[in-house]
């Protein structure tokens, strides 16, 4: 069987897995924040990616899938509250800034990226964690299993929220739409409820915000002709949509928690010493 997981240093180095059957594309960056930074469905790129602005890496990264781990969106004076005493945790944590190991899945249907503790991220987060993503390109589709242990054998229970932020290339802002969101959602930019509709009218001018649909969210490209569907499934079935004018892109973002859950309990997650969670999301295309 040909090798489905290959290192490339075109356009960039990155590592580029190829479905046997399919020929779906994944190229991924274990490096760069375990990031998947393109995925190739049926002969069209479905992700967003700032090439550009990625080879700078004192920049954030404009693209891809990043991953938010443990925490989504921030904290108040970026402090983190525990039993044990207060710790220093930035915006979306640390997971999309660290490097991740990567592994080609035994039955090569996708990939493994898995980040673990280190002496670096138990100084902002004093817990023995795994954090392992399958990440598998099916027919007309992706599916990312994600599963959090607390590899603790003592101690308090590990609070944490869980987010994937992708990056979906769109045609024309003016001319996208959404549907199955709630009618009321949280302005990420006010912190103040809003109407959803009113939101989405805005997408070509910049949007922020949180929404907690009954079901899956679906992204409609108008001019493209093109739907992309997230099903996601508790706990992580919030979800976020965010644009950022001129960028010809939309984030679908699937969350387990708002911002400042930890502190506030809203749908805080917990895990014991010893626990495991594992968070479902796909994103399917017509």
């Amino acid at each position: 069987m040909a090798m489905t997981l290959t290192q490339q240093s075109e356009p960039y180095a990155h590592w580029e897995f190829v479905h046997p059957d399919s020929g779906d594309r994944l190229r991924i960056v274990p490096e760069r924040g375990g990031l998947v930074s393109e995925w190739r469905c049926n002969g069209r790129e479905l992700l967003y990616f700032d090439q550009e602005r990625y080879a700078d890496p004192a920049k954030s990264i404009r693209g891809g899938i990043p991953v938010l781990f443990p925490i989504c969106g921030n904290l108040p004076g970026d402090r983190l509250p525990l039993a044990s005493g207060d710790y220093t945790l930035q915006q979306h944590g640390f997971a999309r800034n660290l490097p991740w190991q990567l592994q080609l899945l035994e039955d090569q249907s996708g990939v493994r990226l898995s980040l673990s503790d280190t002496p670096e991220t138990r100084a902002a987060y004093p817990f023995a964690f795994l954090v392992a993503m399958e990440v598998r390109p099916v027919r007309d589709a992706l599916d990312i299993v994600t599963t959090i242990s607390h590899c603790g054998d003592e101690g308090e229970a590990m609070p944490f929220s869980f987010g994937l932020h992708p990056y979906f290339n769109v045609t024309d802002l003016g001319r996208t739409q959404l549907e199955g969101l709630a009618p009321v959602c949280l302005n990420h930019l006010e912190m103040a409820e809003a109407e959803t509709a009113t939101q989405l009218a805005r997408l070509p001018e910049g949007v922020d915000f949180l929404t907690r649909p009954a079901g899956p969210v679906t992204l409609v490209d108008e001019a493209a002709g093109t739907r992309l569907q997230l099903q996601h499934l508790d706990p992580m079935d919030l979800t976020v949509v965010w644009t950022e004018p001129p960028r010809r892109m939309v984030c679908l973002e699937p969350w387990t928690g708002p911002r400042q859950s930890l502190i506030s309990g809203d749908r805080k997650l917990e895990l014991a010493p010893g626990q495991s969670q594992t968070l479902t999301c796909r994103y399917s295309v017509s």
